[in-house]
């Protein structure tokens, strides 16, 4: 999962969400010595990732990739799933999207103190450059990715992994829909539903 997905299923606080967001940014830190709210936070982080990972809807997904970018993907979902997040919104919870994207952004800037370093770097340009609201676009997904791209060091073809997205849109909305019904009940989260409400859930298939 991603860092929208990460903060939504953390409790509402700085605490929590900066330990859910932890999880990608962990190496080297003593988690014994973290504060027991961010070690909590890190914990879940560590869990819902394995989880998804595990998920047969995810594994299936990610075998619709071609052989080439199938090593990449579980990024591309990631952020894929954020993008569902959003343009789901209103059947996953009860708050208004745009007042949680900005409660998110203030938690984030409040709780720079409790991150290394490379996480305060990273999410100092997550809230600047609005990028949560770039996810509800399939193109801001795909530039996105493609800023991923240029960091892998070594030989890939990962880059233009987006045109696969696109052309198994609705095959992975209809997947995500029914994996995420399951995170759910296996991790409630304050923001959201216990069951989201999918009109076509049932024929997702």
């Amino acid at each position: 999962m991603n860092f929208f997905a990460h903060l939504v299923l953390s409790e509402p606080n700085v605490h929590s969400r900066v330990g859910n967001l932890l999880g990608d940014f962990a190496r080297g830190i003593d988690t014994e010595q973290l504060h027991p709210q961010l070690k909590l936070g890190l914990q879940n982080h560590r869990r819902i990732d394995q989880f998804t990972d595990q998920h047969p809807k995810v594994l299936q997904m990610k075998r619709s990739f071609t052989r080439q970018r199938r090593r990449f993907a579980g990024i591309a979902l990631d952020v894929l799933f954020d993008h569902f997040l959003l343009q789901h919104w209103a059947q996953l919870s009860p708050e208004p999207k745009a007042q949680v994207i900005e409660q998110l952004y203030a938690d984030l800037q409040s709780g720079q103190s409790l991150m290394p370093e490379r996480m305060q770097q990273v999410t100092s340009r997550l809230v600047e450059y609005d990028w949560f609201r770039s996810y509800e676009s399939l193109d801001g997904v795909a530039y996105a990715l493609e800023r991923i791209a240029t960091r892998i060091r070594f030989p890939h073809e990962f880059s233009g992994i987006g045109q696969e997205l696109e052309l198994h849109y609705e095959q992975f909305d209809a997947g995500f829909q029914l994996f995420i019904v399951d995170l759910l009940r296996t991790f409630p989260a304050p923001l959201m539903h216990p069951v989201p409400d999918f009109p076509t859930l049932d024929s997702a298939g």
